[in-house]
């Protein structure tokens, strides 16, 4: 990573000229791994900008460096954090971290009722979901919501998730209940300390 000034923040309209990249680089991503991911289209990943449930990262020459977004189930009660994705070159240097604590952050602030759940195979995001406050649940525990789920189906784990009866798959489910307030407070000290050390601003 070069030393430019990285802003993470919340993602607005002028931002739709990065979602093209943002799903090539989600998908290419995911076939290096071997994993699954639900496909996104640069469409949605517009309308999640559009809506303000999207935090993006770019340096200060207008380099896109990550993103991320949530979505509401259930009549807000349940909030998903998804689709947390780095450049290449911008990766091992903390920077998802403070992408993945920011959209937390929005969602606790739009939605502070609510229960915040991530399904992933990657052990990075568990270990950042973790450090939150999340723990692993089984997937009765988050939303039944058929929309969610719909997702799903174009991952390539998909058969495996609907021969379990959606009771499980690849991918682990984590949950964040509202009352761990103790350790938010922890991991947003954390977070700025981060920031001080790898020259990161979010705004």
């Amino acid at each position: 990573m070069n030393n430019s000034i990285i802003f993470v923040r919340v993602a607005t309209s002028a931002d739709a000229k990065y979602a093209e990249e943002i799903v090539a680089e989600t998908q290419s991503s995911a076939l290096l791994r071997g994993s699954g991911i639900s496909k996104r289209t640069p469409a949605s990943i517009v309308e999640k900008m559009n809506a303000g449930k999207a935090v993006i990262a770019v340096t200060a020459a207008g380099e896109w460096v990550g993103f991320s977004y949530f979505e509401s189930w259930e009549k807000d009660t349940f909030i998903s954090n998804s689709g947390l994705i780095v450049a290449p070159k911008f990766r091992n240097s903390g920077v998802a971290k403070s992408i993945k604590n920011r959209i937390f952050s929005l969602s606790r602030r739009i939605y502070p009722d609510a229960k915040i759940f991530s399904i992933t195979s990657g052990a990075a995001i568990m270990k950042m979901n973790n450090q939150l406050g999340f723990e692993p649940v089984t997937f009765a525990q988050i939303t039944q919501d058929p929309a969610f789920w719909e997702g799903c189906k174009s991952c390539i784990n998909y058969p495996i998730l609907e021969s379990k009866n959606r009771s499980n798959c690849l991918c682990t489910a984590m949950l964040f209940s509202p009352e761990h307030i103790d350790q938010i407070i922890a991991s947003a000290e954390n977070t700025l300390q981060l920031k001080q050390n790898l020259n990161l601003k979010s705004i």
